[in-house]
């Protein structure tokens, strides 16, 4: 026997259907053959941009343990110092 047809002898309501756990993105296309909305452009770009900042914070900690904290710790000496 069907579901529907069980649900219907007890007596119970139609199955609703599942909701979706992830909404689906309707914002538009940015170009209509390429399946990339706008919303996933925007997130593309903050996520790079974070990014970038991580990458720059980075290289700034890695130049001054190079520069100041390697030297002053007596890891390695500079060859540009007389």
């Amino acid at each position: 026997m069907g579901e529907a047809r069980r649900r219907s002898a007890q007596g119970l309501p139609p199955r609703q259907p599942k909701k979706d756990a992830s909404p689906k993105d309707t914002s538009p296309r940015i170009v209509s053959w390429i399946p990339l909305t706008r919303n996933q452009a925007q997130q593309f770009v903050a996520v790079t941009t974070r990014g970038a900042w991580i990458g720059i914070g980075a290289m700034v900690v890695f130049w001054v343990t190079v520069r100041f904290i390697g030297p002053a710790a007596g890891w390695w000496t500079l060859a540009d110092t007389p």
